[in-house]
């Protein structure tokens, strides 16, 4: 029972060396925790679609499908596109096809990272975004068309089964994050009601959802509010869902409040499926290098973790990811100073720190 299939797509530029990370601490942890994770690595990305004129292949497609779970570097390159000028991304498909319409988006400050915001009370940001993944503006990629070279139109689109999901994920994590952190904690509907139909819309299915969990604080706030509150109180929030667009800009907000995207992981879930990949990109300008920071890769190896423990019923998975999570931060508390913040430290140098204070774990 504790043995289960992961499907390993490293894809292009660093996602291919953070994911060699990932895998040295999945090693450890599995030794360590006593499970096993029978990993299946798939080619996809831009370089694949360069070389053989398809980004991800119909059998690496139903491999992830078959999955207990998808463990993802990066995809796509800014010079490799596609013939209508868009990007390679396999996991926007897979986002659709998988229904994982819930992008997990920590937002929380590692010990002795730099502070970006001058106020000493932004040692406390621990936030989550939520980000629906499968609808709202991102509905129309594929479909949007430009008329005579004169208008261009996409379509945003909110519905109520996805929305009703999302809410109830976003609620239920954060009465998780009650239990788990001892305090009271809430969800803040994010949108733009006061113009959009179809955010009224969205906002009026949150607060019927928002009865079935009278433990949990429940707010609403404009994305244009939500924008300047996360600059000037980002400690204030816990558990933000918002539309797909929204939360794609936000979450690189909250990226860059904590230090930048190499702190950034993210989960992509549905109810049967999920995705787990840093939440930066494959940035070509530093691959080969030997600087990209791991870090997301790993915390968003923990959410593997963590996630598998919950739908498994597996305890030690659980115990792997609570493992990772304290060696991340007493690695930064000791000894990790990355390239980005002015240090020395490299993807090698980040990886040995995490694995050496999941040893001293046990000593």
């Amino acid at each position: 029972m504790n043995q289960l299939d992961i499907v390993v797509m490293p894809g292009d530029g660093i996602g291919i060396e953070v994911m060699d990370s990932a895998l040295a601490v999945l090693e450890q942890l599995e030794a360590r925790f006593g499970f096993r994770l029978r990993k299946h690595t798939h080619a996809g990305g831009a370089l694949h679609y360069a070389q053989t004129g398809t980004a991800l292949s119909d059998e690496s497609f139903e491999a992830a499908r078959r999955a207990d779970a998808i463990l993802f570097g990066a995809m796509g390159l800014p010079d490799v596109r596609y013939p209508d000028g868009t990007e390679i991304a396999p996991h926007l498909e897979m986002r659709r096809e998988f229904g994982l319409y819930a992008g997990v988006r920590p937002v929380r400050r590692l010990p002795n990272t730099p502070r970006v915001l001058a106020d000493p009370r932004s040692d406390e940001i621990d936030l989550v975004i939520i980000r629906e993944s499968t609808e709202g503006l991102f509905y129309s990629r594929g479909k949007g068309v430009v008329e005579h070279d004169q208008v261009a139109e996409e379509t945003l689109r909110i519905t109520r089964a996805t929305s009703e999901r999302l809410f109830d994920f976003a609620f239920r994590l954060a009465e998780r994050r009650q239990q788990r952190r001892g305090r009271p904690g809430g969800v803040t509907c994010v949108d733009k009601s006061n113009v959009f139909v179809a955010m009224a819309f969205f906002r009026k299915i949150f607060d019927e959802r928002a009865s079935d969990f009278p433990t949990v604080a429940a707010d609403r706030a404009y994305i244009d509010a939500i924008a300047l509150d996360l600059i000037r109180k980002p400690w204030a929030y816990d558990v933000l869902v918002m539309e797909n667009m929204f939360g794609d800009i936000i979450s690189d907000l909250g990226g860059g409040l904590v230090g930048g995207m190499g702190l950034a992981p993210c989960a992509e879930i549905g109810d049967q499926h999920a995705l787990f990949q840093p939440a930066h990109g494959s940035a070509p300008d530093i691959a080969g290098k030997g600087i990209a920071n791991p870090t997301a890769m790993l915390l968003s190896t923990a959410m593997m973790l963590d996630w598998l423990a919950q739908r498994h019923s597996i305890a030690c998975l659980a115990d792997a990811s609570d493992a990772l999570h304290a060696a991340v931060d007493s690695a930064y508390a000791e000894r990790i100073r990355p390239v980005e913040f002015g240090g020395e430290d490299g993807t090698l140098a980040i990886t040995r720190a995490v694995l050496a204070e999941l040893a001293a774990q046990r000593a």
